[in-house]
C-alpha cells in the first residue's frame, strides 16, 4: 500500500489545465476534502468521479495491475491517476525562483568554465561579475562552477583569471510544472492534458 500511494498523480485545475504533479496520498486527502474529483478516461471522452463513486467503480471495475490498487481493510481502491480540483482555477506562478537547484538544473550539473559534468554535490555557485565589483545574484550573473575552476578564478573576472563561460547565462525560459518533472515518468494517462499544456503555453517574447 505504501509503495501505491507514493505513485504520482496528475493534478488538473478547475479549468482542466495541468498545473502539477502529486503523491496519491495527497490526492486521496483532496479527495476525501471533496476539493477534487477523479478523471477518468472512458473510450471516448472523460469522467469524474467523487471519492464515493470511484470506490463503487474501482468494486466493479478492478485494475489489472497491483501496483494500481490501494487496499483498505474491506475495499481495494483504483489508484487515481488524474485528479480534477474543484475551485481552483490558475495556473502556477510564471516566475521560476532563482535557487541552487533550479541554476544546476540550468546548467546541466555542467561547469560553465571547464564544461565538465559533475556531481552536485562537488558544484558551487559562482558569480561571473565578483560582488565585490558590483556584480548582482541573478540569472545573468550566477553560473554552476566545478571546485577547482571556482578556487581558479576567485574574486576576479573570468578574463583577468584567464577563463572564458562555455556560455552566457540567462533566465530560464518559463515552463509549464509539467515539463519540469515530465523527464522523471510519463504515464500515457496524462497524454492528452501534457499536450494540451504544450500547445497552450504563453510564449515569451
Amino acid at each position: 500500500m505504501q509503495v501505491a500511494l507514493d505513485q504520482p498523480v496528475l493534478v488538473l485545475n478547475r479549468l482542466w489545465q495541468a498545473v502539477n504533479i502529486i503523491g496519491a496520498r495527497r490526492a486521496f486527502a483532496l479527495l476525501a476534502r471533496e476539493h477534487a474529483q477523479v478523471v477518468h478516461q472512458t473510450e471516448d471522452n472523460f469522467r469524474t468521479f467523487s471519492l464515493m463513486d470511484w470506490v463503487d467503480f474501482s468494486t466493479y471495475n478492478p485494475p489489472v495491475d497491483a501496483l494500481e490498487t490501494v487496499h483498505t481493510v474491506n475495499r481495494a481502491i483504483r489508484l487515481p491517476r488524474v485528479i480534477l480540483l474543484t475551485f481552483f482555477d490558475k495556473l502556477p506562478c510564471k516566475e521560476l525562483k532563482l535557487t541552487r537547484s533550479n541554476v544546476f538544473d540550468r546548467d546541466g550539473d555542467k561547469c560553465q568554465y571547464c564544461g565538465h559534468v559533475f556531481p552536485t554535490e562537488l558544484l558551487n555557485l559562482d558569480h561571473v561579475i565578483p560582488r565585490h565589483y558590483g556584480g548582482k545574484t541573478t540569472w545573468d550573473n550566477i553560473v554552476c562552477s566545478c571546485i577547482k575552476c571556482n578556487s581558479r578564478k576567485a574574486n576576479r573576472l573570468p578574463h583577468e583569471a584567464h577563463m572564458r563561460l562555455i556560455r552566457k547565462p540567462v533566465r530560464p525560459k518559463w515552463r509549464p510544472v509539467i515539463s519540469l518533472v515530465i523527464g522523471n515518468q510519463h504515464h500515457e494517462k496524462w497524454k492528452d492534458f501534457l499536450d494540451l499544456a504544450y500547445w497552450n503555453v504563453e510564449l515569451e517574447e
